[in-house]
């Protein structure tokens, strides 16, 4: 509706998994993880997510780029 395009090698990625939403999440979760690699590479320090309401989309993202909650032992360690 706003006239963005989706690139074709993102859309074939995601062909045939309209009835596969956990397989589509995974999916999306590797493809955003793997932008944000790239965009750290390339000097970007902050990201923000738009994920409609899925948390566990974030933390997915978040936990394939190594970030992850801190740890019991760690709180108490500070």
């Amino acid at each position: 509706m706003c006239g963005a395009e989706i690139p074709q090698w993102m859309d074939r990625l995601f062909e045939g998994l309209d009835d596969h939403p956990e397989t589509r999440q995974l999916v999306a979760a590797t493809v955003a993880a793997e932008m944000c690699r790239k965009l750290y590479a390339g000097g970007t320090r902050h990201f923000h997510f738009y994920t409609l309401n899925r948390a566990e989309l974030s933390y997915a993202i978040c936990h394939l780029l190594g970030k992850r909650p801190a740890t019991r032992q760690a709180k108490n360690a500070d």
